[in-house]
C-alpha cells in the first residue's frame, strides 16, 4: 500500500545533523530497495536493532523472539535529502505504517513499524510527522510505529545487502518490493536519483 503523504509541516535541521537514520518497515529489502533509489542516499544497510548482539543473525531474528527488527541503516546528505522528505517516503512508499508486527504476509515483531532515532530533534519531527498524518487523516487505520532511541545497530549478512537490486527475479522481490519502487517513482519522483527507471 503506496500513498502520498505530506511533507512535514515542521523542521527542525538538528534533526539532520548526523545525517542518519535508522528505520525499520517490514523486511528490510523492501525498505534498502525504495531508499537505495533516492538523491542523497549515500549508503543503504540491512541488519538489525532493538536487540542485543549475540541474537543479531537471520535466523535468530527470524524467531520473532529476540527484540530485533529487520532495518536499515540509512546515511545520507542533508544538503540532498533532509529528514523530512525521509520520513515522508517512510511513511508514504516504504511500508505500510497502520500494521502492527507485520508487514503484510510476514507476520511477527521482527517486521514491526519502528524509527529509531538518533538524536531529540529527530525524536520529535517523527512524533510531530505522525500527529500531521492523523490530524490530516491520511491512512484509514491508526499509525502504530513505534519510536525509540538507537542503541545499536548489527549489519545482516552479506548476502541480505543490495538485495532487491541483485535480485531483480526473485519472487518476493517481485511481487513485494519493486511496486514499492515503482511507487516511489509514481508518487515522489523529485527525490529519485537522476537517471534511474
Amino acid at each position: 500500500m503506496a500513498v502520498f503523504v505530506p511533507v512535514p509541516e515542521w523542521r527542525d535541521p538538528e534533526a539532520d545533523t548526523p545525517g542518519r537514520i535508522v528505520l525499520a518497515g517490514g523486511c528490510f529489502w523492501c525498505v534498502e530497495g525504495v531508499y537505495r533509489d533516492l538523491q542523497g542516499v549515500r549508503t543503504v544497510t540491512s541488519g538489525y536493532s532493538g536487540g542485543s548482539a549475540e541474537d543479531a543473525d537471520y535466523k535468530r531474528v527470524c524467531s520473532g523472539t529476540t527484540g530485533h527488527a529487520e532495518a536499515v541503516d540509512l546515511r545520507y546528505d542533508p544538503e540532498a535529502l533532509h529528514f523530512g522528505q525521509i520520513l515522508q517516503v517512510f511513511f508514504g512508499v516504504a511500508h505500510d505504517p497502520t500494521q502492527k508486527d507485520r508487514q503484510g504476509n510476514d507476520i511477527g515483531r521482527q517486521y514491526r513499524s519502528a524509527i529509531f532515532f538518533l538524536n531529540d530533534a529527530q525524536a520529535d519531527m517523527i512524533r510531530a510527522y505522525i500527529a500531521q498524518l492523523e490530524r490530516e487523516h491520511c491512512f484509514d487505520r491508526p499509525i502504530v510505529t513505534e519510536i525509540m532511541p538507537l542503541q545499536a545497530f548489527y549489519p545482516a549478512e552479506g548476502y541480505h545487502q543490495d538485495y532487491a537490486r541483485r535480485n531483480p527475479e526473485q519472487p518476493y522481490i517481485c511481487t513485494v518490493a519493486q511496486p514499492k519502487i515503482r511507487a516511489l517513482a509514481q508518487i515522489f519522483p523529485q527525490y529519485r536519483k537522476k537517471g534511474d527507471l
